[in-house]
């Protein structure tokens, strides 16, 4: 079922049994299969039937019975998914979401209300994460984790509370990160993480002090400063 309001873009293919609803846009080329549910209500009990959107770029997949809600009022009134991602069987998208390029939510990972998803993240299955979250690019969630706080760029995070467990390393080399970029992530990594000396903030602004010439690094710590009110997953101290 396609509602009056559902716009698809050139080649969408709905495999069956797909329900589309509500002012969502699917791009170009995006394949939707069975059982999939995109556009109804959101899950949200002070929605009250505004028309709000979703929007779905192009060359997605969209596996089965994946669940993807539009906006609310409270939440800017849309919820956006870039292109190129993959989204596995069971997965779930909730309201005000914003979801980035080329990301992948493996079966059943879930992504709870005003979530932030930035390019090339990978979550594993079962995987979830907690309403405001922040998830940086080329960040890797394990399978199975639960994710409280945000999660910087390039991370690693696993554990039934999500921890940080260094840098996806894989993640990098697989895209094409050059072996200074990389070194010079490591090194800020273990400055701001590894160290005691001052706050995490005050740590994260002297790395990128120190690695101003790295892009990667500029793009980790500057994700960390935006705002001095966030919370982040950090890694599990020996003591613990």
């Amino acid at each position: 079922m396609v509602g009056p309001k559902v716009t698809l873009g050139d080649d969408v293919e709905l495999v069956s049994h797909v329900v589309i609803a509500g002012r969502t846009t699917i791009g170009a080329r995006t394949k939707v299969f069975p059982f999939a549910s995109l556009g109804h209500q959101p899950q949200d009990l002070k929605f009250s039937g505004e028309d709000t959107l979703l929007e779905i770029g192009e060359d997605n997949q969209i596996r089965e019975h994946a669940t993807m809600n539009p906006g609310t009022a409270g939440g800017g009134g849309v919820t956006r998914v870039g292109n190129g991602g993959l989204f596995m069987m069971g997965t779930h998208v909730g309201h005000d979401c914003i979801v980035g390029n080329n990301v992948i939510l493996a079966n059943n990972a879930t992504l709870a209300g005003h979530v932030e998803v930035e390019d090339f993240v990978i979550f594993g299955g079962l995987s979830a994460v907690r309403q405001w979250c922040r998830v940086g690019s080329h960040a890797i969630v394990g399978g199975l984790t639960g994710v409280e706080f945000d999660v910087i760029p390039y991370g690693s995070v696993i554990g039934d509370r999500a921890r940080l467990a260094g840098l996806n390393l894989i993640g990098l080399k697989r895209r094409n990160f050059s072996r200074e970029e990389i070194h010079a992530l490591r090194g800020a990594y273990k400055e701001v993480f590894n160290s005691e000396e001052g706050t995490l903030r005050s740590r994260a602004e002297a790395a990128r002090t120190k690695y101003a010439e790295f892009e990667g690094v500029q793009t980790m710590t500057s994700f960390m400063l935006e705002d001095e009110k966030r919370r982040f997953c950090t890694p599990r101290n020996n003591g613990e």
